[in-house]
């Protein structure tokens, strides 16, 4: 997929982002969203990759894999508490069989996920809960798994993970599932 001036406009683009995009010579979109993360503009990375989202099948797929790259952080420092990891499975459970039993689990585990959340301020928590609310409103939720996977890297740099790897691991999954 290119990029073009007028994609951006269609998009509602901020004038920055249209200016910065203007200013460059790159028009694929998968290498402007990894060149982003790169240059330290996460943000306007997960801006690109939620406009290309087209259906609630990848925006689900996306939101549960951005809550599972941060999930481990999560169960590290809360072992006891599977809400977050119950939710991500009713997404899961959802994408094999969308049907009123996987919904209303979907419903319950999203909800309990974000209890949790909640309660432990945890980024990554929100991020599994929004997983499973994806399944539920496609691509508002997607984005919003998206962009707590995202905020929740900040608690993957204190544990010693590259935030930047896994905003790009992220990125790199949303460009198989986009097919750009």
């Amino acid at each position: 997929m290119k990029i073009t001036k007028d994609w951006l406009q269609k998009n509602n683009a901020c004038s920055g982002g249209v200016e910065r995009f203007l200013s460059q010579d790159e028009t694929d979109a998968a290498k402007i969203m990894l060149g982003l993360i790169e240059c330290g503009r996460s943000e306007d990375s997960r801006w690109v990759m939620r406009k290309l989202i087209t259906t609630k099948k990848q925006a689900v797929l996306i939101a549960v894999f951005a809550a599972e790259c941060v999930l481990d952080i999560f169960e590290k420092k809360y072992p006891e508490d599977k809400r977050p990891r119950n939710a991500i499975n009713a997404a899961k459970a959802w994408l094999k069989n969308s049907c009123k039993k996987t919904k209303e689990a979907v419903d319950t585990a999203a909800h309990a996920a974000e209890a949790s959340a909640a309660a432990t301020a945890h980024a990554a928590a929100y991020a599994a809960a929004e997983a499973a609310y994806a399944a539920d409103y496609a691509a508002y939720a997607a984005d919003t798994a998206v962009t707590y996977a995202f905020a929740a890297v900040t608690y993957a740099f204190a544990a010693g993970t590259d935030k930047k790897e896994v905003q790009l691991k992220i990125a790199n999954y949303a460009i198989k599932v986009l097919k750009l």
